[in-house]
């Protein structure tokens, strides 16, 4: 097994317990490996640091796995792992519908697991991780004996580690069209086309969280994508909801769950440019009880945070605008680079320009099943705030 020792002075971050390692924080190296291989990491003055999969052609050179020297990367490793997490998401309430293996926050970097039931969707992300597939669905079927297992690799960042996108059946192929139930209501959920593993899991305890504000409400959900917040709008009391999303697909599948649910009374949906029609509404004098605001990621890269927060600033400065006074606004931010802080103040300047006050309602981050890790920032990802618009 090959050995990598961490430069001096720069290894902090990493023997406080981050699991990533860049190429610019590595020293010397001994012995030959393959990309994708496990090696063993040390500190300067050579003590154990950990074991982990390593990637000469990742920004990420290595991504730790674990910190006790005689643990051994097998088909056990994964066992063992999956089915801890399993007993942490039981514990904390999430049996059904739940993210299993949320990467790093479950200690095994770049591995995405969504439990949808009795389905299972996976995403291997590294090279490191996608040399363990076979271990990772034999995990599966023995704790789980699922009704499927179909993989979401048709992503770009598998490109940057070398490997090809990829997406398709890990179990005996199964009708990939399914319906999951969340706080009493059904969702369709395309496995092999939807956004992402096919349903946004990291929001269902936010979608809770509207269950106040909606009785008797006219509400707006801009991006709305498959209608989940506005189901909830319906479910707890609004009169009448508006979905509005740029995708045909998503819009189509909204207006399936409204059929589903028993909504298609009080629920429509536009397929229409939320950034377009936002702003015409607000010079048309629209006002609404409820706004709610979930727009996908606005960036992925550091040199493009300022246009992301211009981006955010003006969006809830339009669904402010579209809020009648003493109405709420829900916006969240999905964008891992901006942080908590920075989100906030972004809404605090769209006040601003509002010439609004908000009242703080609800401010929380991403379902518990995606757990966040203390010393691993990136787990903290997704920004949730609910106010009042005075």
């Amino acid at each position: 097994m090959a050995k990598f020792f961490l430069r001096k002075k720069i290894g902090d971050r990493v023997i406080n317990g981050h699991p990533w390692i860049f190429a610019n924080e590595l020293g010397e190296s001994e012995g030959a490996y393959e990309p994708g291989d496990i090696v063993e990491v040390f500190s300067a003055n050579g003590s154990f640091v950990g074991k982990g999969y390593v990637n000469p052609a990742s920004q990420i050179r290595i991504r730790l796995l674990t910190r006790v020297q005689d643990e051994a990367i097998d088909d056990q490793f994964f066992y063992n792992r999956i089915n801890e997490a399993w007993k942490y998401r039981q514990q904390i309430g999430y049996v059904e519908n739940c993210r299993l293996i949320f990467g790093e926050a479950d200690g095994m970097p770049a591995l995405i697991i969504d439990k949808f039931n009795d389905y299972f969707v996976l995403q291997t992300l590294a090279l490191g991780i996608d040399k363990y597939k076979g271990a990772i669905v034999a995990a599966i079927n023995k704790i789980f004996s699922p009704k499927g297992i179909y993989e979401r690799n048709d992503v770009p960042v598998r490109t940057v580690e070398g490997m090809p996108q990829i997406k398709g059946f890990l179990s005996e192929p199964f009708d990939t069209q399914i319906i999951l139930k969340e706080n009493g209501l059904k969702f369709h959920v395309d496995i092999e086309t939807g956004q992402k593993t096919g349903y946004f899991l990291d929001q269902q305890d936010n979608r809770r969280a509207i269950q106040h504000i909606c009785h008797g409400a006219d509400v707006l959900e801009a991006f709305c994508y498959t209608g989940t917040f506005s189901m909830h709008a319906a479910h707890y009391g609004a009169k009448k909801v508006l979905g509005i999303d740029i995708s045909e697909n998503a819009v189509a599948t909204a207006r399936r769950n409204a059929e589903l649910n028993g909504f298609m009374d009080r629920c429509s949906f536009e397929a229409v440019n939320a950034f377009d029609v936002l702003k015409l509404w607000v010079k048309e004098g629209r006002r609404y009880d409820v706004v709610m605001l979930d727009p996908p990621a606005f960036t992925k890269s550091r040199e493009n945070i300022q246009k992301a927060i211009t981006g955010y600033k003006e969006i809830n400065l339009r669904g402010m605008r579209l809020t009648k006074p003493g109405g709420f606004l829900v916006t969240a931010s999905c964008t891992n680079l901006v942080d908590p802080q920075m989100f906030l103040d972004t809404i605090d300047m769209a006040a601003k320009d509002a010439k609004r006050v908000l009242r703080q309602v609800v401010w929380q981050t991403q379902s518990s099943d995606h757990p966040i890790i203390r010393n691993i920032p990136t787990t903290q990802y997704l920004k949730f705030l609910i106010v009042q618009v005075l």
